[in-house]
């Protein structure tokens, strides 16, 4: 392909390549060793906190405290680099990071925000590559193994991501990992940060590795770090050169054939866009909340609509739910839910949760909700294609789910409070918006034509209830 490197990277355009069966076996785990193949991980610094200096000028250069709701127990979810430097830590409470930075200033989350910028990153990437996979909303794996004749330098393409970042963003900041697999791309944005980027080969890896501790590699916490060292792994470049057997050993299983082969450039981490496996909603429960049997209720509402809406976005019906409660006093309860028909109304969820409830609660002489409760979640599997849905017979259903298609439809074009269901009007407050991690396919989305939209727009707006 007659393309000049520099060329393609100033118009900022991903050309059109072909997918040949080799690129395809990338996109899926592939055992065998591969030296060439070319991933570049992208992991966006400090992400919630930049994101609010981003907005707020005012912030710029402070410590802050990114936090769900305003309490002064509340948890801080991200911290910015400054703070970061007083040694806070994402999941401490806002009282404990003041005792480590007294001058720590709280703000409280706004994800419609936050999830914009991840469409607008997610775009920037697609600019170079027709491969990307969002990981979570602040970071994504592209790969560029189909690119090698096309980019002369991947260098260069990253800092030019990196610049068109900054020019929609002058805050935000990212590390990018290049390297022959997914974990060792991710592993080069730990290596340098903030505003790192390192790309591990063959010739430097052991390099790299002999200056980090076992903890320092992502997924090896104390529990497997004291499994490495009862069979003599002291360190990350002793195990890259310990034998697959040994590694077995250690992990007790095929855990430790996947150490092996991520550690020699195989690839074992990376996994296409299919469907969604499970969803959950989960939340914590404030000390208002906990106190009404009736806002516990409609904090199971929520949980069940926001599922609901996902569910509708990527056109899937469930076939399994589960639902947990947790106390304060560290018990809880669980319980699981097989379907006969495939449902995705949320008020139908929440009958068969509350069924089991009631069961549970005369069964025990107990009361569920109650002014212990500490958090509730609900989630979903088993998932089956609404265009492959069967109907009985018996059943009409068909002309609920059309109209519930129709009210997002609705949502969707003219804003998501325009038309309501009543489990919505109920009690609006009852669940504030949150981060979910892990549900970035519910947003950026390309289609066959190489266009790109989000599934889910009203997610990208702000809250106004």
């Amino acid at each position: 392909m007659a393309f000049a490197a520099q060329n393609i990277i100033g118009t900022g355009i991903a050309p059109k390549v072909k997918e040949t069966s080799a690129f395809k076996s990338y996109r899926q785990n592939n055992v065998a060793t591969d030296t060439g193949a070319v991933l570049m991980y992208l992991d966006m610094n400090s992400f919630f906190a930049t994101c609010e200096q981003q907005a707020n000028p005012e912030l710029r250069g402070k410590p802050i405290g990114v936090t769900t709701h305003n309490s002064p127990f509340s948890t801080v979810i991200a911290p910015s680099i400054e703070a970061k430097k007083f040694g806070v830590k994402t999941g401490m409470r806002l009282n404990e990071c003041r005792e480590l930075c007294p001058e720590i200033i709280p703000v409280q989350t706004h994800p419609p925000y936050y999830r914009r910028i991840h469409v607008d990153i997610m775009e920037i990437l697609h600019r170079y590559c027709d491969d990307v996979l969002a990981k979570s909303i602040d970071e994504a794996v592209a790969n560029f193994t189909s690119y090698r004749l096309v980019y002369k330098d991947f260098i260069a393409v990253a800092k030019q991501i990196k610049q068109d970042i900054a020019e929609k963003y002058d805050y935000l900041r990212c590390s990018i990992g290049i390297a022959p697999n997914t974990f060792l791309a991710k592993l080069g944005t730990e290596l340098q940060k903030p505003d790192g980027l390192i790309q591990i080969t063959p010739d430097n890896i052991d390099g790299y590795l002999a200056g980090l501790r076992l903890t320092d590699l992502p997924g090896i916490a104390s529990r497997n770090e004291r499994r490495l060292l009862m069979i003599g792994i002291k360190s990350p470049l002793e195990m890259r050169h310990a034998s697959e057997a040994l590694l077995r050993k250690a992990f007790g299983g095929v855990v430790g054939n996947y150490w092996h082969r991520r550690l020699n450039f195989a690839e074992v981490d990376q996994y296409s866009n299919g469907l969604n496996r499970t969803m959950s909603a989960t939340r914590t429960v404030s000390r208002e909340q906990r106190e009404s049997k009736q806002a516990l209720d409609s904090l199971l509402i929520s949980l069940c609509t926001r599922l609901e809406q996902r569910m509708v976005k990527m056109d899937l019906f469930c076939k399994e739910a589960s639902f947990f409660i947790r106390y304060r006093n560290n018990t809880g309860w669980d319980t699981k839910i097989k379907f006969a028909q495939p449902i995705q109304d949320a008020m139908e969820l929440r009958s068969y949760i509350l069924e089991r409830i009631h069961d549970f609660e005369k069964s025990n002489n107990k009361i569920m909700f109650n002014n212990n409760t500490l958090s509730m979640g609900v989630g979903v599997q088993g998932f089956m294609l609404g265009s492959v849905m069967q109907y009985s017979l018996f059943d009409n259903r068909i002309l609920k789910d059309k109209v519930r298609k129709v009210m997002y439809n609705i949502k969707d074009k003219y804003g998501k409070n325009t038309v309501r269901k009543g489990c919505e009007l109920f009690d609006p407050h009852a669940m504030r918006d949150a981060i979910g991690f892990g549900s970035v396919k519910d947003m950026f989305m390309v289609h066959d034509d190489g266009e790109t939209s989000v599934r889910n727009p009203y997610l990208l707006e702000d809250e106004d209830w």
